[in-house]
């Protein structure tokens, strides 16, 4: 049986969801992040040395990052769903979103994370100043134009098929269902792009009936 390594707040969800898609049966270790600094547990390096997640084992087997993951279990257990056919064209767009999702998207949405906080951690009188000039900075000239561009983008490509790859829901789409998550929550994600605003409906409803309670 599968084994999935659950980290609260994470991106072992959309492994959970595409478990659930694939009807595989699977057991879920929960693990759940420090309070105060938000890191995963000591309890998870046993699995994998980074000690994040999310991680499966199978078959003998400890798989780590999410979109190594999902294509190994679609793969392995698709029977052909949820991947386009080898050599077609929402093949190749299928692999561009599983590859787009963690090297382009969530850079800068990360960024706006770590920027959020250093604006408002605890610092003495005289340097929260000029932390918060260097934050708005950097967010005026970098961060929040790369937002905006990475949004724009993904909404024009929403409105050339009905799902990232074609129009077919498959893997592609689960795993970019984080980055768009992210968006909504920290990157301004609204009503102003309604592609990405239906996505996100969509993966959310699927979410909701297989999440971990």
């Amino acid at each position: 049986m599968i084994v999935l390594h659950h980290l609260n707040n994470s991106r072992s969800q959309r492994v959970l969801w595409l478990l659930e898609e694939l009807g595989l049966p699977y057991e879920v270790k929960r693990y759940e992040r420090d309070p105060k600094t938000m890191l995963a547990p000591d309890s998870l390096r046993a699995v994998h040395p980074l000690g994040k997640s999310p991680v499966i084992e199978d078959d003998g087997q400890v798989l780590a990052e999410s979109g190594a993951i999902i294509e190994y279990l679609a793969e392995k257990y698709g029977e052909g769903r949820l991947l386009p056919p080898a050599g077609s064209p929402e093949r190749l767009r299928h692999r561009y979103w599983m590859h787009y999702a963690e090297g382009s998207a969530m850079p800068p949405l990360l960024m706006s994370l770590v920027f959020s906080r250093v604006r408002s951690a605890p610092a003495p009188f005289f340097i929260k100043p000029i932390a918060h000039a260097i934050v708005e900075k950097v967010m005026g000239n970098f961060v929040s134009p790369q937002i905006r561009l990475h949004l724009d983008f993904m909404e024009s490509e929403l409105g050339k098929s009905t799902w990232f790859a074609g129009e077919q829901f498959g893997a592609a789409d689960i795993q970019m269902s984080f980055p768009i998550e992210a968006a909504a929550a920290r990157g301004g994600l609204d009503a102003s792009r309604p592609h990405l605003m239906a996505f996100l409906a969509d993966a959310s409803t699927a979410v909701r009936h297989t999440s971990v309670r």
